[in-house]
């Protein structure tokens, strides 16, 4: 019997340790792994606020964390305010806090599994501009705009939004690397998270006009100022990232606002490059809305690094205490963030006692819950698709050239960054892009392949010659004459687009069609411009019963040109009749898709391909957002029923079912391409394809 004992607690002893050998290898992901379900923690507290952490507790914290299924969260090191939240000799920890709260939190989430970032901000710091008004941010007519409103503030008046700003110039980048390598030596970190870096023009304090000096650039000089401001910004990040690599060779370095759409310096001069992943910040009810993110998705997916998507748990924005977004909004936005590749953050704000609100992560947790279920079948995975936008990182031409794709459920890549163009048939060039040489190269030889191009305006446009880059079958003869113009297409494909002339508020250019051209559509111009010597009505001026001797739509060969900035025009005016004549255009190149799907036109889909799993997963979504005071709310997820999607990738199914449900569909193969309904969908559902191999080259 005792025989039998020893036996037994040997057995058991094996189990345990196996058992923690298991459950130290989960949890040894978290430092190697990128988070695909994080939380964005702000901790931005005043001085004027006491007790900071006093109600922090491990449990209550863990017990949030896992409530709303988190695997990753950004912690405070360093808020807006200046205040640090651990014990450092070289900032300030904040007054009221009585321990290292820094550390606790580190602790509590590594001892469940969830990855770490630790935030710290550069650009705003109220404590830094206090001690340190040198470090202040200047423009070039030596104004602080914060410290001017201030100054004409009564200490009473209620205070607007607004920080001050900081360069890192002078002193102030030895501070912050200082701190940085504190940090990352003492604390056991997977990352760091920094904020505000201030790309958008150069500084022109003391400091900052001292270096230009240094460096023989006059500071008046705006071109020069730039370029030196954008060197210096360069080796200020490429510094953050070596001194954090010094001591923690896997942990991840983000810089915010680099991966942001308004800043030109960022994308001109790629000053994300030092990032390890690429953190896609959006507020989509109060900022930019929700077609903002599918294609700067598209983008950086090119560039090989992790994707997080970036919302907020609030109504409006940041900031905002007692603030709820409706789980049913959270749990949308994060089902739409792993279909376009990306991992979810959603941002929330502590309370300063430490205590974690969980109500909030009620409904983290009803979003990240689905995110556990589908996230295999989104994160990280490839994009496919055969037709490619030009990416200009300007917002109203980008954003409406991809909103008339994806409200036509036209799947698409970004071109520009895209290495390999091989299943590449069409490039759309948008209304403003003056094409680099090497570009020009590239796009003659995917049309010597084949290749498609639909360029709307000025794209691929030489504006000092006043010539096109490219052979479009137009020539370039001046601006328009008049204030906005009419565009008749006579014998539409579409039953859509009304056959009748239609009006542009932004007049076409004035183009001359080659030999073998073939008109879509007319232009037809108004009698007069309105203006104070002749208008007629309460707007524009009624068009010309003739056509216009130029062009508005042309088709030569695999090419169409559009003379107008449909683009921008759909993005600022959002008329249908503009969407329906792009479509027209498009639709005439015959493009062959991977996949074709009807949905009403605020339904997305994305195509995704996973090779190491050799499958292809389409993801469906739909919601209505709905304006209501300054904020898009999504209130009703309704379904949707009979959804008909055609494939075509050319590949031997073994099986085809939903995700996360896992039904099997039934399809039908007709002409080598795979036809199936989606009986019904309520917000989102993943179809995916598990393959054999390849009809074309066999590769599995």
């Amino acid at each position: 019997m005792k025989l039998k004992t020893d036996h037994l607690f040997l057995l058991c002893t094996l189990l345990f340790f196996y058992a923690a050998q298991l459950s130290a290898q989960q949890l040894s992901e978290y430092g190697t792994k990128e988070g695909s379900r994080q939380i964005h923690l702000d901790f931005h507290t005043s001085a004027a606020l006491k007790d900071i952490g006093a109600k922090f507790d491990k449990k209550q914290f863990q017990e949030a964390l896992k409530a709303g299924h988190v695997n990753s969260i950004n912690i405070f090191a360093k808020g807006h305010h200046g205040w640090s939240y651990y014990p450092t000799k070289v900032g300030q920890q904040h007054p009221n806090l009585d321990f290292d709260l820094l550390k606790a939190q580190i602790e509590a989430c590594h001892e469940i599994g969830v990855r770490v970032q630790a935030y710290y901000t550069i650009g705003w710091s109220v404590k830094d501009a206090e001690d340190h008004p040198d470090w202040v941010f200047l423009n070039k007519e030596g104004k602080d705009n914060y410290s001017d409103q201030k100054a004409k503030a009564n200490p009473t008046d209620p205070m607007p939004w607004g920080w001050p700003v900081l360069f890192p110039e002078g002193p102030y980048p030895d501070h912050i690397l200082e701190q940085t390598e504190e940090l990352v030596k003492n604390y056991d970190l997977d990352g760091i998270w920094y904020d505000i870096i201030p790309l958008g023009s150069p500084n022109y304090n003391a400091w900052g006009k001292k270096d230009m000096k240094a460096n023989g650039i006059d500071w008046q000089d705006d071109a020069a100022a730039n370029a030196h401001h954008v060197t210096k910004t360069k080796k200020f990040l490429k510094e953050t990232l070596e001194t954090i690599l010094k001591h923690r060779s896997k942990a991840s370095a983000f810089c915010n606002w680099t991966t942001h759409l308004d800043f030109d310096n960022s994308f001109k001069n790629e000053l994300y490059e030092y990032n390890a992943k690429a953190n896609l910040e959006d507020l989509p009810t109060a900022w930019d809305g929700y077609d903002i993110f599918p294609y700067r998705a598209k983008y950086f997916a090119n560039m090989g690094m992790p994707i997080v998507a970036m919302s907020g748990k609030f109504h409006r924005a940041r900031g905002e205490f007692g603030g709820f977004k409706h789980k049913d909004a959270i749990w949308y936005e994060a089902a739409a963030m792993v279909a376009f590749g990306a991992g979810a953050n959603f941002g929330d704000q502590l309370h300063p006692s430490g205590e974690m609100e969980m109500a909030t992560y009620k409904n983290i947790g009803h979003a990240f819950d689905y995110v556990e279920k589908i996230e295999e079948h989104g994160v990280g995975a490839a994009h496919e698709a055969v037709v490619g936008p030009w990416f200009t990182n300007q917002q109203s031409r980008d954003e409406g050239a991809a909103r008339m794709l994806l409200e036509n459920q036209v799947n698409f890549v970004v071109a520009n960054n895209l290495a390999d163009w091989t299943k590449l048939q069409l490039i759309v060039i948008s209304s403003q892009v003056e094409l680099f040489s090497q570009e020009i190269v590239r796009i003659k030889e995917l049309q010597a392949n084949g290749g498609k191009l639909l360029v709307m305006g000025k794209g691929a446009f030489n504006g000092d010659n006043k010539s096109f880059q490219l052979d479009l079958g137009v020539m370039y003869v001046g601006e328009a004459l008049f204030d906005n113009d009419y565009l008749y297409v006579e014998n539409p494909r579409s039953n859509d687009l009304v056959a009748s002339p239609f009006l542009n508020y932004t007049p076409g250019i004035r183009v001359k069609a080659t030999n073998g051209a073939k008109w879509i559509a007319t232009i037809r111009e108004p009698y007069f411009s309105r203006t104070w010597e002749h208008f007629t009505s309460h707007a524009n001026t009624p068009c010309q019963l003739q056509d216009a001797s130029y062009p508005g739509v042309v088709k030569t060969g695999n090419v169409v040109y559009i003379a107008h900035e449909l683009d921008r025009m759909y993005f600022e005016h959002g008329a249908r009749v503009h969407r329906e004549l792009f479509m027209e255009a498009f639709n005439s190149l015959d493009i062959d898709p991977l996949v074709a799907v009807e949905l009403p036109s605020l339904g997305r889909m994305n195509l995704l391909h996973q090779p190491e799993h050799k499958r292809d997963v389409l993801h469906l979504l739909y919601a209505a957002p709905i304006q209501r005071g300054s904020v898009r709310v999504i209130e009703d997820l309704v379904p949707i029923y009979n959804t008909p999607i055609t494939f075509n990738l050319d590949k031997t199914i073994k099986k085809i079912y939903t995700m996360p449900q896992g039904k099997e569909l039934e399809y039908t193969l007709d002409s080598g391409k795979v036809k199936l309904k989606v009986p019904q969908f309520t917000g989102h559902t993943a179809v995916v394809l598990e393959y054999e191999q390849s009809f074309l080259n066999g590769a599995v």
